[in-house]
């Protein structure tokens, strides 16, 4: 497909090697149509289902009244004269056209005419714009991502009127030839990471991004599998990645993916989310601490429970109704450990269980997860209620990944203490810190990086 074969004046060469090319008679969805225009044999090719049929109609029907006498001896001239379409571009090479083509825009080959004409009446199939399940605000707008590029950069659009704001549109992927939009303001971005950014876009080799968003994260920079903290920071909400390039960030915008890529990102950025640009300063930073503190007792807390019922010399008498009651018919360590999966478990379940079926089936699980595992000796009410809290406290995290890389944490320092006792869990703690403070962000700079605009 890249061989740069130049298109030719015979419209009878440029249908044979795109017939050749294509396979129009095993696909459908491929259209070939012909017609004259001003006694000019001429051949549109377009993919069904990605084009706007009345557009079509209307300058089809303008071309069919072109007359012999009025066709102009060049192709620019028969562009400005005779297709009455705003987005018309000349093409000069067929793997322009076959891009083009398979991008949704419709090719026109008239014969005496060098080069093709690419007429951009696509239109793409997509959901209507609609706030985000995950990604939600209590103020503030109530639209969100789509998974078409070009509606995605109109929202940003829209929120910044400005002439320095900047949308360079960029390929990736030898057969999906996926777009990926780079946006950012070219007055406040820092000019170093957007060139590196830039530079490591460009030299991605790659046959696809199968998972559009996914797939591109991992061709920019290769994750290191024993460090789950998250490299990018992703949103499906316009007004927030409209915020971040206020502040000088880049964000990526990946066809076919709903959500938005920023970075640089750390790990105060991570853990932001729409309300914190919503209320006022006080409110902001009481949330973001709220967050931040309920982050770390998520990691430490049933950790630390298990160190203090393995040492219970060390438990002050004021808290020493923290201490386990009833018999333990099955050690602390495998209770919590079966209970993080089980938990998974649930989580995995409610998102493949119909709506309709979801709250009754919650009842039932909450039921017997709770009340007949205490009485059946399975599991302590302690240790219940502390995995209980860890559970509802995840979902306090925006970000999926960030909330179980606390879980691995969380499980490393279980394991850690089980095994070793406070040397085990001493251990464990040095490897959450290092894990965050050594984890390097796309642009080089550590996790726990604070820029100062």
């Amino acid at each position: 497909m890249k061989d740069g074969k130049k298109i030719t004046a015979s419209r009878e060469e440029s249908t044979s090697y795109m017939n050749q090319t294509l396979p129009m008679r095993e696909s459908f969805d491929l259209i070939q149509r012909d017609l004259m225009i001003g006694e000019r044999m001429a051949s549109f090719y377009f993919i069904n289902g990605l084009n706007k049929d009345d557009d079509m109609l209307k300058l089809m029907d303008a071309l069919l009244k072109i007359k012999k006498e009025d066709m102009p001896a060049g192709i620019l001239q028969f562009m400005e004269m005779a297709i009455p379409y705003t987005e018309v571009e000349l093409i000069e090479d067929f793997d322009q056209v076959l891009k083009n083509l398979f991008s949704g825009v419709t090719c026109l080959f008239v014969d005496g005419y060098e080069g093709a004409i690419a007429i951009d009446c696509r239109t793409y199939p997509a959901r209507s714009v609609e706030e985000p399940d995950k990604d939600k605000s209590l103020r503030g707008s109530r639209d969100g991502f789509v998974e078409t590029v070009v509606s995605n950069t109109a929202m940003i659009r829209r929120r910044i009127r400005s002439e320095h704001l900047v949308m360079e549109m960029q390929e990736v992927g030898d057969s999906s030839r996926t777009d990926i939009a780079i946006c950012y303001m070219k007055d406040r971005v820092n000019k170093e990471i957007l060139c590196d950014l830039r530079q490591k876009v460009l030299s991605i080799r790659t046959d696809d991004l199968r998972m559009n968003q996914q797939s591109l994260a991992e061709c920019l920079m290769k994750r290191k599998w024993y460090n789950p903290f998250p490299k990018f920071k992703f949103t499906e909400r316009p007004d927030t990645a409209a915020a971040c390039l206020f502040e000088g960030k880049v964000v990526l915008l990946v066809d076919n993916s709903p959500s938005a890529m920023i970075l640089p990102t750390s790990i105060l950025d991570v853990i932001e989310e729409a309300n914190d640009y919503y209320f006022p300063t006080l409110t902001r930073v009481y949330l973001k601490s709220a967050r931040g503190l309920i982050s770390f007792l998520t990691i430490f807390l049933t950790p630390v429970f298990l160190l203090l019922m393995q040492n219970l010399n060390w438990l002050p008498k004021m808290f020493a109704f923290v201490a386990v009651k009833d018999m333990i018919n099955i050690p602390l360590i495998f209770q919590l450990l079966i209970l993080e999966i089980a938990i998974d478990g649930l989580r995995l379940a409610a998102l493949n269980t119909p709506s309709m079926l979801s709250t009754p089936l919650s009842v039932i699980a909450g039921l017997v997860m709770g009340e007949f595992s205490v009485k059946s000796g399975w599991f302590n009410s302690e240790v219940m209620l502390y995995m209980a809290f860890v559970a509802v406290a995840n979902y306090t995290q925006p970000n999926f990944e960030l909330g179980y890389a606390l879980k691995f944490m969380r499980l490393q320092l279980l394991i850690l203490t089980a095994l070793f006792n406070w040397i085990g869990f001493l251990i464990g703690c040095i490897v959450v810190v290092c894990s965050i403070c050594f984890n390097k962000t796309l642009s080089g700079w550590s996790y726990l990086h604070i820029r100062l605009n």
